[in-house]
């Protein structure tokens, strides 16, 4: 199971990309980063994080996308992996947890 949340920013994609780096919360492990140019101004980047939730009791993934491939900067964060079990997939509020600490960091510069 996973969460998917979306939202523009008023930031170029690597400046998004910059201030989650350094604003992720203690334990949070940056297993991948990139970012690329893709020509007349358009960039896309990705950042992949892996976290330990005791109360899912589980390490929780969050993919981190930047891009403004459709002219405003657009993130999206991919939370995946914190639940436990086969049948019933609960992650315990883990993986919204993961996602906002992204938009903590960011709301500042997310347009309405």
């Amino acid at each position: 199971m996973s969460d998917v949340y979306s939202f523009n920013v008023s930031l170029q994609p690597v400046e998004a990309l910059i201030m989650v780096k350094e604003g992720m919360p203690a334990g949070s492990e940056l297993l991948h980063e990139e970012y690329n140019e893709v020509g007349n101004g358009y960039a896309i980047g990705t950042l992949v994080y892996e976290r330990y939730f005791f109360r899912s009791g589980n390490q929780a993934a969050l993919i981190v996308i930047s891009d403004n491939l459709h002219g405003v900067t657009n993130i999206r964060l991919i939370a995946a992996g914190a639940s436990q079990g086969i049948i019933m997939k609960m992650d315990w509020g883990a993986g919204k947890s993961f996602a906002s600490s992204v938009e903590k960091v960011l709301s500042a510069y997310i347009l309405e």
